[in-house]
């Protein structure tokens, strides 16, 4: 049975994760987020007071506790560093205001990569992030680039943190996502920006089923060609 890589891009909380979850669940896919790696490596150096200059380190410690994943009972997906859950820990502010700069540290960007594009080879695949129809799947069939408004996205982080216990400010948040986009936008390497051959899909506005819907409605007529 034909299986093809779907690319979706885009800046902090425009859907990405939300709907590649769905889409890859309803097409038996893997579901790879890259976001939650980045993230995890960020807990890494973090936890180990490491700065942009002791990128080795991070590296190294990126082999002595590889990223990988697993399913909680309730269908969850976990993120684990060496054998221990990080599901929860990743999304909390720290990480969250720290994963523009280690994400833009070419070794750890490099390394995260080969092993996404490992993972890819292995079948039919979702992946979500900020350089995946660009760098990652360059020759990904589907790509698609979403966007939200700066006040939408910072509405849907403020909703999913204080369901997940974690205080938030509303005006902070719409800053630090403001503030994200600038940097994931103006970095040397690997820059968020859309793939050439990429449908935009701005979801302001726009509910998680009308998102699915129409990339899973262009999906359906590569598969079918």
């Amino acid at each position: 049975m034909k299986q093809i890589q779907i690319a979706i891009d885009g800046p902090a909380s425009s859907g990405k994760s939300t709907v590649a979850k769905i889409i890859a669940k309803d097409f038996d896919y893997t579901y790879l987020d890259t976001g939650a790696m980045y993230r995890a490596a960020t807990y890494l150096a973090l936890k180990n007071d490491l700065s942009a200059e002791k990128w080795s380190e991070i590296v190294a410690l990126l082999d002595t506790y590889p990223v990988s994943f697993g399913r909680g009972k309730n269908g969850e997906q976990l993120v684990f560093v060496g054998d221990v859950d990080v599901t929860h820990p990743i999304r909390e502010n720290e990480v969250t205001n720290n994963v523009s700069w280690v994400s833009a540290i070419p070794e750890v960007r490099e390394k995260l990569v080969d092993l996404q594009q490992e993972i890819a080879t292995q079948g039919g695949i979702v992946m979500d992030g900020r350089d995946i129809g660009t760098v990652v799947l360059p020759h990904a069939e589907l790509k698609i680039f979403l966007v939200a408004s700066v006040e939408e996205r910072a509405q849907r982080r403020y909703k999913e943190n204080l369901e997940k216990g974690i205080p938030t400010d509303l005006e902070t948040l719409k800053k630090e996502i403001s503030d994200r986009d600038y940097k994931d936008s103006h970095r040397s390497v690997s820059p968020l920006k859309p793939a050439d051959d990429a449908i935009h899909f701005d979801t302001t506005g726009v509910g998680i089923v009308e998102v699915v819907n129409f990339i899973e409605e262009k999906a359906k007529k590569i598969l079918d060609k």
